[in-house]
C-alpha cells in the first residue's frame, strides 16, 4: 500500500525525524487558510503539492510555489483540477518552501537477497534514483541493515561520509538514517524513501545548517495491514490506480510497467522469467501479473480486464504452467474475457501441464494464436506488438 506524501511525512514525524510543517487541504479555500497559518509562522513562500499516488507530479504541474495566501488559493484551484497519470487530484499539501543548500537521496527497502534492509544514499538527491543508477552507478552507496538490530551507527556514519557529509551535519545524518530504517522495520514497510533529504539554513546559528526530510515516499507491505489497522486506515482507494485496486480485490499480484506487451502468468518466478524473455526478444513488458495457483475462469477474465485497461498494451502474452491451475479453466477465462473486451488486442497463449490438451482444443476453436514454447511465445508477442503499433 502506497502512502500519500502527507501521511508518509507524518509517519516520519512520529518517529522523531525532522519534517517541515505542512497541512493537507481539499479545497482552494482550505489551502488559503493553511497558507495564512504558515505565513504567520514565518514562511517566506509556500509550496502547493498534489497528493496523488504516482510520480511525476512536478512535470505534470502538480507542484508549484505561492508567495501569498491569495496565490496559494489560486494555485490550489489549478492543481485540484488536474488529473495526473489518470488519477484525479483531490487533496494538496501546503508546506513552507525551503531554501535548499544541498539535496541528498536516502532510502531503506527490503532486500531479500541479503535477508536484510538495503539502505541507499546518494549525493545526487532530487533526481529519480533510476536515472542516477543508469548514468553513474558509483554515485549510489549502500549498506545492509540487520532486520532486528537496524542500521548501526558506524554504518550510518560511513554512508554520510561517502556522500560528502561532515561535521555537525554528519551527526544529524546519522540520526536520520538510523531513524529511517527504524520506520521501515516498525511499520512493515517495503520502501521508505526521502528524496530530497535537504540541507537547509539553520535559524539557530548564523551560517549554520540542518537536515530536513522534504519529500517522503513509503510503501507498506499489504500482507501486514491486517495487524496494522492504524496504517490501513490511511489507504486512499479513490487515489489508487484502478487496476491496482481491481487486482487486489481479485487476489491478483499486479505491477504496472511502461512497456507494450501485457503478460498474464501463474507463479512469480515464471512471471519474472517471462518478462526476461520478452525483453530478450526485443519487447518491453507492460506489467507483472501473477494470477496465482488454482485460478479459475473468472479470475483469468479479471486479469485480462486489468491488462486491457492499460491503453499502452499492444499485444498480450499468456504463459500458464498447469499444476494446480487447470489449463482448460484458463482457456475458458480467456474466451470469456475476449467476448467482453471493448478493444481488440492481439494475443498469443502458451499453456502446458494440467489439461493442456483440453485448453488447446478450446483455444483452437476460439481462434487464439498459440505457442509451444516460451521463446516462441515471447517472439510472437513482440512481433504482434510491433505490428499493432505500426
Amino acid at each position: 500500500m502506497k502512502l500519500h506524501e502527507a501521511e508518509a511525512r507524518e509517519l516520519l514525524r512520529r518517529a522523531g525525524l525532522p519534517v517541515p510543517d505542512g497541512e493537507v487541504a481539499d479545497s482552494p479555500v482550505a489551502a488559503r487558510a493553511a497558507a495564512e497559518r504558515l505565513f504567520a509562522r514565518g514562511a517566506a513562500k509556500v509550496v502547493i503539492k498534489a497528493q496523488v499516488l504516482v510520480g511525476g507530479r512536478g512535470k505534470a504541474g502538480g507542484v508549484k510555489l505561492a508567495d501569498s495566501p491569495a496565490a496559494a488559493e489560486t494555485i490550489a484551484a489549478e492543481i485540484l483540477a488536474l488529473t495526473i497519470k489518470g488519477l484525479p487530484v483531490r487533496r494538496v499539501l501546503v508546506a513552507p518552501a525551503a531554501e535548499i543548500n544541498r539535496e541528498i537521496y536516502l532510502a531503506a527497502l527490503i532486500d531479500r537477497s541479503s535477508r536484510g534492509i538495503l539502505v541507499m544514499a546518494s549525493a545526487a538527491g532530487g533526481m529519480e534514483i533510476e536515472e542516477v543508477a543508469a548514468k553513474d552507478p558509483a554515485a549510489i552507496v549502500r549498506e545492509i541493515a540487520h532486520p532486528h538490530a537496524g542500521l548501526l551507527p558506524f554504518q550510518a556514519r560511513r554512508l554520510g561520509l561517502r556522500v560528502g557529509i561532515r561535521g555537525e551535519l554528519l551527526k544529524q545524518f546519522v540520526a536520520v538514517a538510523i531513524g529511517l530504517v527504524d520506520v521501515a522495520r516498525t511499520s512493515d514497510a517495503d520502501l521508505v524513501e526521502v528524496n530530497p533529504l535537504a540541507v537547509v539554513p539553520s535559524n539557530e546559528t548564523p551560517g549554520g545548517e540542518r537536515i530536513v526530510c522534504l519529500d517522503a515516499k513509503i510503501t507498506i507491505d499489504d500482507s501486514a495491514l491486517e495487524r496494522r489497522p492504524d496504517l490501513a486506515a490511511w489507504r486512499d482507494e479513490d487515489s489508487e490506480d484502478p487496476a491496482d485496486r481491481t487486482a487486489r480485490e481479485a487476489g491478483i499480484a499486479y505491477i504496472r510497467l511502461d512497456g507494450s506487451i501485457g503478460c498474464m502468468v501463474n507463479g512469480a518466478g515464471l512471471a519474472m522469467t517471462t518478462l526476461d524473455l520478452v525483453t530478450r526478444a526485443g519487447g518491453t513488458p507492460a506489467n507483472f501479473l501473477d494470477i496465482g495457483g488454482g485460478a479459475r475462469a473468472d479470475k483469468v477474465a479479471a486479469a485480462m480486464r486489468i491488462i486491457l485497461a492499460d491503453v499502452g498494451v499492444k499485444a498480450i502474452l499468456v504463459n500458464i504452467f498447469g499444476g494446480i491451475t487447470r489449463g482448460d479453466e484458463v482457456a475458458r477465462g480467456l474466451i470469456e474475457a475476449r467476448a467482453q473486451q471493448e478493444r481488440t488486442v492481439p494475443m498469443v497463449v502458451r499453456i502446458v501441464g494440467t489439461n493442456a490438451r483440453e485448453a488447446a482444443e478450446l483455444l483452437a476453436a476460439g481462434g487464439f494464436a498459440t505457442a509451444s514454447s516460451l521463446d516462441e511465445a515471447a517472439e510472437t508477442a513482440v512481433a504482434l506488438a510491433k505490428g499493432s503499433a505500426a
